[in-house]
C-alpha cells in the first residue's frame, strides 16, 4: 500500500473519530451527519455481502471505521439504527470464516459494545456467538469468543442473579453435551460450566447435571473434564476464592494526600474515584454474608444411579477404550461417591481382584481407590478376599519394604472404615511386621495395630491390646462392633462441658466457709478422713468384714460384739454382680451427659466456653495426648484418599549412603575433587583470565628477594618509621598510590 492510501486512510480515520466525539457531545446537532454515515455504512454492508472474498482493502477499512462509529452512538439514535444488531450478526454468523480478522474482531467487539450500552439483551449475544465458538476453525477468534461470552455471564450476575439468562444458557450447554456425545464440541460446555463454578457464578444443581452428563460421554477429553470438575472443582472454588479475598488493601488517605501534593489533573481523580470504589467493594465484602457452597457430589440428585452408570460404560464395559490415567480418574470418582453416599456398587469389589498386584501399573492409585469406597455398610464378606489378596500379594518378608508398607498401609484405610472386614489370624500374623527393620514397614504395622486397640481389641492377642483396651474390654467400654450398627447423633464435645460444670460446682463447694455449709460441711470432712484413712471406727473395732467401704460401723455395749451395719443406701446400690456396678456407674455418667443436653438451654457463655473446650481437646489429641476416633473414618468423606497417602509409610525408611550424597550435592556446582571455597575461587578467577591481587603476589615472592628490603626496614630511625606509616594512612584514605578514591 502506498503511502498516500496510508495517509488518506489514516485522514479517515480521525475524521471518523472526531465524529464520534462530536456526535456524543449534542446528538441533536449532529443528526444529519449521522445518518449520512448511516446511508454509507448501509451502501457497504450491501456491497460486502455481494463479494464477501473479493472485497477491497480499503472499502473494508472503511467499513470498519463505520461500524465502530455507529456502535459507539447507537443507543443515541435507537430509531436508526434499529437494524443494526440484525445486520452485524448476520455479517458474523454467515461469513466468520472468510471475514478479515481485524474486521472480525471487530465486529465481535461491537456486538459486546451493543450489550454493554443496553441495546440488546445478553441472551441475544450469547445466542449469536456460542454457536460460531462450537463451529470456527479459528483458534484466535474461539478464545475471542470464549472471553466474551465468559466476560457477558459474569456482568450479568453481578449485581443480582440473572435465572433467566442462566436457564438459557444452561438449557444450550446441557444439549449440547446430551445430543452427540461422541463430538469434541461439548468441550466448550464443560470449559464454560468450569470456570463459571470456579469463580461460584453458577452453584445450582442444574450445573452439575450438565457435568454428570459429560462425565457419561464417548469422547475422552469430555470425559476427563467432567470427572475432573467433581475430582477438583470445590478445591479451585477454593483457591480462587481466598486468591481474591487476599486483595491489597488501599489506603485512602496516602492517596488523597499524594493528589494534594501532586499536580491536579483528570487521571489523578479517576485513581481516587477507583481507590474509593475498591475500598467499599472490600466494606461490602466484609459485612456481606458468606454463601452457602455446596460441593458439587452433594448436589448430586442421583449419586447412586451416576456410580452405577460411570461403573458400567468407563470400567466394566470392555469395549471402552480409554486410558489407564483416564480409567483411574473414572475409578476415583466412582468409589468416592460410594464413600461419600455409602452406596452399594455390589460388582465393584469383585473388579478390584484383577487389580491388586504389585506388578499392576499406578498399583498405589487401586489400593486409594479401593480403600475411600468402602464404607462400615459394604459387606465385610466382599471386602475380605480384597485385603486376603493384598496380603498375600504385597505384605511378604520376599516384597521390598515399598511394597510391604504400601500394602499395610492400604490394608489399615480398608479397616478403618469397615473393621469388621479383617478376621483374628490375619490380623495377628500382620501385627508381627512392627518388629521389621525397615521403618516404613514397622510404623505402618503400627498405624494397624493402634487401629484395632480402638476398633477391635477383642481380636489382638493380650499382649498386643495394650493397657487402655485391655481395662475398656474389662469394663464394658468397649463392645464388640456389629454389622450396620451407626453411632446416635450428639452434640460434639458436649461432654466435656457437663464434665467441666461439675468440676466448678465441686470446687465452689469446697471454697464455702464450712458454718455456711452446715451438715454438708461436716461430711464433707468426713469424707476427707475416711480417704486418709483416718475414721474414727478403725479407732474403735478392728473388723474384717468392715472392707474399706468407709461407712460407719455400729457397736454394741460388748466389744465382741461390733456387727457393722450397711446403710440403706449402700444396700441398695450394692449388687451381687460386679459386672452390673460397672454398667450402672457408666448409666450416671450418661445420665449427667444427657441431663445438659435435654434439660438446659446452652447460653453465649456455654458456646463460647464449649468451643474452647474443643479447641483444647484437638490440640491435646494433636499432641498424642488421646485417641483418634472416628478421624480416619471420615478423612475421606472431605477430601479423598490418594496414592501418596498409601504410599507415606515408605518415604520414612533410612536413606541410603547414594541418597545422602546426591541430597548433598543437590544446588551446588559439579566439581572433579573437594576443594575449598577459596581455592574454587581462585580456579574460577584463572579460568576467566583475572590476575591476582597484590597480597597473594607479595606472598609468592623469593624470599632472597625481600631480604634486602627487610634489612633496610630494621635500619630506620623512629622519625622515618613516623613517617612512613603517616604516609601510609593517607594514601589509604585518598584511594592508594593512583588515587582512585578521589573523585576527578
Amino acid at each position: 500500500m502506498g503511502k498516500r492510501k496510508v495517509a488518506a486512510l489514516e485522514k479517515i480515520e480521525a475524521d471518523l473519530a472526531g465524529l464520534q466525539y462530536k456526535i456524543r457531545k449534542d446528538p441533536e446537532a449532529y443528526e444529519k451527519e449521522f445518518m449520512e454515515n448511516w446511508q454509507q455504512f448501509d451502501a457497504a454492508h450491501e456491497t460486502f455481502l455481494a463479494a464477501p472474498v473479493g472485497a477491497d482493502s480499503n472499502s473494508l477499512i472503511t467499513f470498519r471505521e463505520q461500524i465502530d462509529l455507529i456502535a459507539h452512538c447507537a443507543e443515541l439514535y435507537p430509531r436508526i439504527t434499529a437494524s443494526f444488531p440484525n445486520a452485524l450478526k448476520d455479517v458474523l454468523t454467515k461469513h466468520h470464516a472468510v471475514l478479515e480478522p481485524t474486521l472480525r474482531e471487530k465486529i465481535v467487539s461491537s456486538l459486546t459494545l451493543l450489550r454493554r450500552k443496553d441495546v440488546i439483551d445478553s441472551s441475544y449475544l450469547l445466542t449469536t456467538l456460542f454457536p460460531i465458538l462450537i463451529t470456527t476453525p479459528s483458534k484466535s477468534l474461539r478464545m475471542l469468543l470464549y472471553q466474551k461470552i465468559l466476560s457477558d455471564i459474569r456482568n450479568t450476575n453481578t449485581k443480582t442473579i440473572n435465572h433467566r439468562v442462566n436457564r438459557t444458557m444452561q438449557t444450550v450447554l446441557y444439549n449440547l453435551v446430551t445430543s452427540d456425545r461422541s463430538s469434541s464440541k461439548a468441550l466448550w460446555a464443560v470449559k464454560l460450566v468450569r470456570e463459571l463454578w470456579r469463580r461460584q457464578i453458577w452453584t445450582d444443581a442444574k450445573t452439575v447435571d450438565i457435568m454428570r452428563q459429560a462425565s457419561l460421554a464417548d469422547n475422552e477429553k469430555v470425559i476427563v473434564g467432567g470427572v475432573r470438575f467433581f475430582l477438583g472443582g470445590d478445591k479451585e472454588r477454593e483457591e480462587f476464592d481466598d486468591d481474591s479475598s487476599d486483595e491489597e488493601t488501599v489506603d485512602i488517605k496516602k492517596v488523597k494526600h499524594a493528589i494534594g501534593i501532586n499536580k491536579k489533573t483528570k487521571k489523578s481523580k479517576k485513581v481516587l474515584e477507583k481507590a474509593v470504589d475498591r475500598v467499599k467493594k472490600q466494606e461490602r465484602k466484609k459485612t456481606a454474608p458468606h454463601p452457602l457452597n455446596f460441593s458439587a457430589l452433594h448436589l448430586l440428585q442421583d449419586p447412586q444411579g451416576f456410580s452405577e452408570n460411570l461403573f458400567e460404560k468407563h470400567l466394566q464395559n470392555s469395549k471402552s477404550k480409554l486410558a489407564l490415567d483416564s480409567r483411574l480418574l473414572v475409578l476415583q470418582l466412582v468409589t468416592r461417591l460410594v464413600g461419600l453416599h455409602k452406596l452399594t456398587v455390589v460388582p465393584l469389589y469383585s473388579w478390584f481382584i484383577k487389580y491388586l498386584s504389585p506388578r499392576q501399573q499406578s498399583a498405589s492409585s487401586f489400593l486409594a481407590s479401593l480403600a475411600q469406597g468402602t464404607h462400615n455398610l459394604v459387606p465385610p464378606d466382599a471386602i475380605e478376599p480384597l485385603i486376603q489378596r493384598i496380603a498375600n500379594e504385597f505384605v511378604s518378608e520376599a516384597s521390598a519394604s515399598e511394597v510391604c508398607s504400601a500394602g499395610l498401609n492400604a490394608i489399615r484405610e480398608i479397616c478403618a472404615r469397615q473393621p469388621l472386614a479383617m478376621n483374628e489370624t490375619l490380623l495377628q500374623d500382620l501385627v508381627e511386621y512392627r518388629k521389621s527393620k525397615d521403618k516404613g514397614v514397622m510404623m505402618a504395622a503400627k498405624g494397624l495395630l493402634s487401629l484395632y486397640r480402638e476398633k477391635g481389641a477383642d481380636m489382638l492377642r493380650k499382649k498386643d491390646r495394650g493397657k487402655e483396651a485391655t481395662i475398656g474390654l474389662k469394663s464394658g467400654d468397649i463392645q464388640k462392633l456389629k454389622f450396620g450398627e451407626e453411632q446416635v447423633g450428639e452434640i460434639e464435645g458436649l461432654e466435656l462441658l457437663a464434665k467441666w460444670k461439675e468440676e466448678q460446682k465441686k470446687r465452689k463447694e469446697a471454697e464455702r466457709d464450712p458454718a455456711e455449709r452446715g451438715d454438708g460441711g461436716r461430711k464433707a470432712e468426713d469424707d476427707k478422713d475416711e480417704e486418709d484413712g483416718w475414721n474414727s471406727s478403725d479407732w474403735e473395732v478392728t473388723s474384717v468384714d468392715s472392707s474399706d467401704s468407709g461407712e460407719w460401723i455400729r457397736v454394741s455395749d460388748s466389744e465382741d460384739e461390733a456387727v457393722p451395719e450397711p446403710s440403706p443406701k449402700r444396700q441398695k446400690l450394692s449388687s451381687e454382680n460386679p459386672d452390673e456396678d460397672d454398667k450402672e456407674n457408666a448409666g450416671d455418667e450418661a445420665v449427667d451427659f444427657m441431663k445438659i443436653a435435654t434439660t438446659q438451654i446452652l447460653t453465649p457463655a456455654d458456646l463460647a466456653k464449649l468451643r474452647e473446650l474443643r479447641m483444647e481437646a484437638n490440640i491435646t489429641k494433636a499432641m498424642g495426648g488421646r485417641k483418634r476416633k472416628q478421624e480416619l473414618e471420615a478423612r475421606h468423606v472431605d477430601e479423598g484418599l490418594t496414592a501418596e497417602q498409601i504410599e507415606a509409610p515408605s518415604k520414612l525408611r533410612k536413606s541410603t549412603r547414594e541418597e545422602r550424597i546426591a541430597l548433598a550435592k543437590e544446588g551446588k556446582p559439579d566439581r572433579e575433587e573437594h576443594k575449598s571455597t577459596q581455592a574454587i575461587r581462585k580456579s574460577k578467577k584463572e579460568a576467566e583470565g583475572k590476575s591476582t591481587t597484590n597480597k597473594e603476589k607479595a606472598r609468592r615472592k623469593n624470599f632472597m628477594m625481600t631480604l634486602g628490603k627487610a634489612k633496610g626496614k630494621q635500619k630506620r630511625s623512629l622519625v622515618a618509621t613516623r613517617n612512613i606509616l603517616k604516609n601510609h594512612i593517607e594514601r589509604s584514605k585518598s584511594g592508594g598510590r593512583r588515587r582512585n578514591g578521589v573523585s576527578r
